[in-house]
């Protein structure tokens, strides 16, 4: 195989050259040798300047046996002998994945062939121990949902692991999108040392845990009216020893960050909380504007809200409008810092949040 060869320091430079004009063989493997690397190139390379120009990243072309790459089976190679070209149209892209369960919509036009559609999604994700299909969407005050399991091990529970850390959940009893993953990482990257924050409707704890993981936050209450989902942020708070039992401190968490836990409702319980936060998460899509006459008394001055909605497209600018109006009207002046598209929920409608930084009006 031809292979362009350099030492490791000059790597990242080859390679970027080499993907810059398309040269790298993708059926194969690079390798490392005794300080050396191989990158698979194609026989173009022999073309024109390139070999010349690899003189500058002291690289010069040898042959040398390189693995070839297994070539990977995808869905549509499985389904297109059992469903045809409009029956595949249905599938959708992409699937949420939660633990070892995965979390698949079926169209009503294939409920007959489900369980061979789940069996091939189980046969081509190793790591997948269980399919479901949602039966009912995210509804009442819990924001739960029913799943039926289709295929794989019979189970609703799991553990999924998200920015370092590991998440124990009923995916049936408590809310919990995977999809945001990142968005609960912007968030962490955003807390300055100290911070006092809370999460308001903080179900399993996938945002205060992110946040003790990967922020220098001091302190954290989460508020959460579910019981199922309280029994699980108790337990994951062990699982992931915090509150100073055996916590790593690194670059971004250089002290040990404590949580407390508060089941309850969150309009009941806020108010007789005695403190103010730097920052407050209000990650309930549906109706978050509805608790913002409980949540700014609790700010602190210039403090940040992160408020959550699904909104279309082209009704987030009057969401804007429509919450600056409402915080005023609480006595609040609020400047939107950012506007966020943290996920599709339907066709052209998205989960949004505002980042508001918020001060008392004189």
């Amino acid at each position: 195989m031809l292979s362009a060869k350099t030492k490791l320091k000059n790597a990242e430079n080859l390679k970027q050259f080499l993907l810059e004009r398309n040269l790298i063989d993708t059926n194969f493997t690079s390798k490392v040798k005794q300080g050396e690397i191989f990158f698979p190139v194609k026989e173009e390379i022999k073309k024109n300047d390139y070999k010349i120009k690899l003189n500058d990243f002291k690289s010069q072309l040898i042959e040398i046996n390189l693995k070839e790459k297994e070539k990977k089976i995808s869905l549509e190679d499985l389904l297109k002998e059992k469903l045809n070209s409009q029956e595949m149209k249905l599938i959708p892209k992409t699937q949420e994945i939660v633990g070892d369960i995965m979390i698949i919509e079926i169209p009503e036009e294939l409920e007959k062939k489900e369980k061979m559609i789940a069996e091939v999604y189980l046969k081509l994700n190793k790591q997948i121990k269980t399919i479901v299909k949602k039966t009912e969407i995210h509804s009442g005050t819990f924001r739960t949902r029913k799943v039926k399991v289709i295929a794989g091990k019979n189970k609703k529970e799991t553990t999924h692991f998200e920015n370092g850390i590991r998440l124990k959940l009923d995916i049936e009893k408590t809310y919990f999108s995977a999809r945001l993953a990142n968005e609960r990482l912007r968030i962490a990257k955003q807390v300055k040392l100290n911070e006092k924050i809370l999460v308001m409707f903080s179900g399993s704890l996938p945002y205060p845990l992110v946040l003790a993981k990967n922020s220098p936050a001091k302190e954290i209450i989460g508020i959460e009216i579910n019981p199922d989902a309280h029994k699980f942020a108790l337990n994951n708070v062990k699982l992931n020893k915090i509150n100073g039992i055996n916590q790593k401190k690194g670059k971004n968490n250089n002290q040990n960050t404590i949580i407390e836990l508060i089941n309850g409702d969150v309009r009941t319980v806020l108010p007789n909380i005695d403190k103010k936060f730097d920052r407050i998460l209000m990650p309930l899509p549906k109706t978050s504007e509805e608790f913002l006459d409980i949540a700014l008394p609790k700010i602190k001055n210039r403090g940040i809200i992160h408020l959550y909605s699904f909104l279309n497209e082209k009704d987030i600018d009057n969401e804007k409008i429509k919450i600056i109006n409402l915080c005023d009207r609480l006595g609040f002046k609020i400047d939107i810092i950012n506007t966020i598209k943290c996920g599709q929920h339907a066709p052209y409608t998205f989960r949004v949040c505002f980042d508001l930084k918020c001060q008392k009006n004189k």
